[in-house]
C-alpha cells in the first residue's frame, strides 16, 4: 500500500513519456477527453470546440463536467478531469495554467426594449427589473451591488437564476435586463440589445488548468492547443491568448 502512490506516479510518467513520442493523428485518434467548467464556458468555448472536433478529430469524445474547484486537483490526479476552464487564480498552485482571455460584462435586454438605450444613466439602470445569477442558489445580491451602493443606488433585482444559460432566453422574452459575460451573447444580436454597462464593472480572466500527469500527453496537448486556437479566432487582437 505504501508503494501504491509512488508506483502510480511512475506509471503516469511512463505513459506521458511514451505518449509524447508517439505520432498523433487527430483524424484517426480515439480519445475521451473530460472538461470541467461553468455553464457559461460550456456555451462560449466548449460548444464551438466540440463542433470543430467533429470535423478535425471525429474519434475524440468529450465529457463535460460541472466545475468543482475545491475537488479539482483530486479529480485531475485520478484522471476524472483532463482540463478545466476557469479563473486561473482559483486553481491550486500545483496545477498547470495558461491564460486564454479576459472577459467583461455587458448589459442585455430584448430588442426594442422601451427603456434601454445608449447613454442610459446609473439611476435609470438601477430602476430596471433585473436578473442576476447566483451560482450558489437563491441570492439576490452580488459584488456589483456593493459598487452600486457606493454610488448611492440599489438595483431592482426581481429574479435570481442558477445558470447563465437561462438568462438570455428570459431576457429576450420580457422587459428584464441583465449583466452577463460578453461571449455568452456574441451571436444573439438578432434577439438582444447588447451595450456597455453605464458604470465600471470589473471583469475576470479565463484560463486552462491541467495536471502535470497530462502535460506531456500528445493527444491532450493537441486538444489544449485547439482550445487556444479557437479562442484566438474568437477574440479581437487585444484579447488574443497569451501564455
Amino acid at each position: 500500500m505504501e508503494l501504491l502512490d509512488p508506483l502510480r506516479q511512475a506509471l503516469d510518467q511512463v505513459r506521458a513519456t511514451v505518449a509524447s513520442h508517439r505520432n498523433f493523428d487527430p483524424a484517426k485518434a480515439n480519445l475521451t477527453f473530460a472538461i470541467a467548467c461553468t455553464d457559461y464556458l460550456q456555451a462560449a468555448v466548449v460548444k464551438p470546440l466540440v463542433v470543430e472536433l467533429r470535423t478535425r478529430a471525429p474519434g475524440v469524445r468529450v465529457a463535460i463536467r460541472n466545475l468543482d474547484a475545491p475537488q479539482l486537483e483530486a479529480q485531475m490526479a485520478r484522471g476524472d478531469v483532463d482540463l478545466a476552464l476557469m479563473t486561473p487564480q482559483a486553481a491550486s498552485p500545483s496545477l498547470r495554467t495558461r491564460h486564454l482571455f479576459d472577459e467583461r460584462y455587458v448589459l442585455i435586454g430584448r430588442r426594442k426594449h422601451p427603456r434601454l438605450r445608449d447613454g442610459i444613466t446609473v439611476a435609470e439602470f438601477a430602476e430596471l427589473e433585473q436578473v442576476i445569477v447566483s451560482l450558489d442558489g437563491g441570492s439576490f445580491v452580488t459584488p456589483l451591488d456593493s459598487a452600486l451602493a457606493a454610488l448611492g443606488h440599489k438595483r431592482n433585482v426581481v429574479l435570481s437564476a442558477a445558470s447563465f444559460l437561462f438568462v438570455p432566453e428570459i431576457v429576450s422574452h420580457s422587459d428584464f435586463v441583465a449583466l452577463v459575460p460578453e461571449r455568452l451573447v456574441r451571436d444573439s444580436a438578432d434577439q438582444l440589445e447588447v451595450m456597455d454597462c453605464p458604470f465600471p464593472v470589473e471583469g475576470f480572466a479565463v484560463g486552462m488548468v491541467w495536471h502535470e500527469r497530462n502535460h506531456g500527453h500528445v493527444g491532450q496537448r493537441w486538444i489544449r492547443e485547439a482550445v487556444v486556437s479557437l479562442v484566438a479566432h474568437q477574440s479581437s487582437p487585444q484579447e488574443t491568448a497569451a501564455v
